[in-house]
C-alpha cells in the first residue's frame, strides 16, 4: 500500500500541513519521497505509527515526548495497545449507552443525566497517561535521551537511523556467514551496538541491553524491522546479546 500525502491526510484526519511538520521534526517521515517532484508517499508502517501518535495525542502528550517514546529502543508497544483497547472499550460502552438513551427518548422515555457521564473513561485515560510518563518519562535513561536528542535535526535523525541500519545489516551478514551467537564476531557486534545506543541515546547498561534483546523478538514491530535485513536476524541479535551479557 502506497498513499499520496493527500490520501494519507484524508484517511488519518490529519492535515497535509501537519504531516509536513511531523516530517520536519522527525516524528513521522514518509516512506518515499519522489526526487523529481518532491511528492510524499506513505505506507502501512507510516499508518501504524500515525495511529500510535494519535493515541498519545489523545492523552495530551507533547509531540517531543511522543517522538521519544515511540523511537525509544525499549518502547513496549504491546502494553500500549492493550491500554488503547481498554480505553476504546470504555468509549464504545458510552456510545452504546447514548444510543440506547436516544432510542428510549424516541419512545417518550426520559434521559438520565448519568447517560452523559464520561468520568470512567477520563479517569482511566489520565491514569494511563501518568503511568506512561512514569514508565518512559521518569527513567534516567529517558531523561538522558531527551537531553541528547533534543537538538537533533531531521538530518541528524536520518544519520542515526542509517547507523543503526548499518549495524543490523552487519548482524545479518554475521549470521549468514554461519557465526554462532556466542562467537567473538557476534559479541563484538553487540559491544558496538551497545556503544552506539550509549553515544546517541542513553547509557546502555548490560541490564538495559538484555531487555532490548528480548524485546527485539517479542515485539513484532521491532522483529519485522530488524528482519528486513535477513530472516532470523532479530533472533540472532537477541541470542548474541544474551551471550554477551552473560559473560561481561
Amino acid at each position: 500500500m502506497k498513499m499520496h500525502i493527500k490520501e494519507f491526510a484524508k484517511l488519518t484526519g490529519v492535515s497535509v500541513r501537519t504531516l509536513h511538520y511531523y516530517d520536519e521534526i522527525g516524528l513521522l517521515e514518509p516512506s518515499f519521497v519522489d526526487e523529481q517532484n518532491g511528492y510524499r508517499f506513505y505506507d502501512e508502517r507510516c499508518l501504524e505509527r500515525m495511529q500510535e501518535i494519535l493515541f498519545y495525542r489523545e492523552l495530551d502528550f507533547p509531540l517531543k515526548d511522543i517522538g521519544m517514546i515511540l523511537s525509544s529502543p525499549d518502547y513496549d508497544k504491546h502494553s500500549a495497545l492493550k491500554e488503547q483497547r481498554h480505553l476504546l472499550m470504555l468509549k464504545k460502552e458510552r456510545i452504546e449507552r447514548l444510543i440506547n438513551a436516544l432510542d428510549g427518548a424516541v419512545k417518550g422515555e426520559k434521559i438520565s443525566m448519568n447517560t452523559f457521564d464520561n468520568s470512567e473513561y477520563e479517569s482511566k485515560r489520565d491514569e494511563y497517561a501518568r503511568e506512561a510518563k512514569e514508565k518512559w518519562g521518569g527513567t534516567s535513561a529517558y531523561k538522558e535521551s531527551i537531553q541528547k536528542t533534543e537538538g537533533y535535526t531531521k538530518e541528524k535523525w536520518n544519520e542515526v537511523n542509517r547507523g543503526m541500519d548499518s549495524l543490523m545489516e552487519e548482524y545479518a551478514q554475521c549470521m549468514k556467514n554461519g557465526a554462532s551467537p556466542d562467537s567473538s564476531e557476534a559479541k563484538a557486534l553487540v559491544k558496538r551496538w551497545q556503544d552506539y545506543i550509549t553515544e546517541n541515546f542513553y547509557t546502555c547498561t548490560n541490564e538495559i541491553l538484555r531487555g532490548l534483546g528480548e524485546m527485539y523478538v517479542a515485539d513484532e514491530r521491532f522483529k519485522e524491522n530488524i528482519d528486513r535485513h535477513g530472516e532470523g536476524t532479530a533472533q540472532f541479535m537477541c541470542e548474541s546479546i544474551s551471550c554477551y551479557c552473560s559473560t561481561n
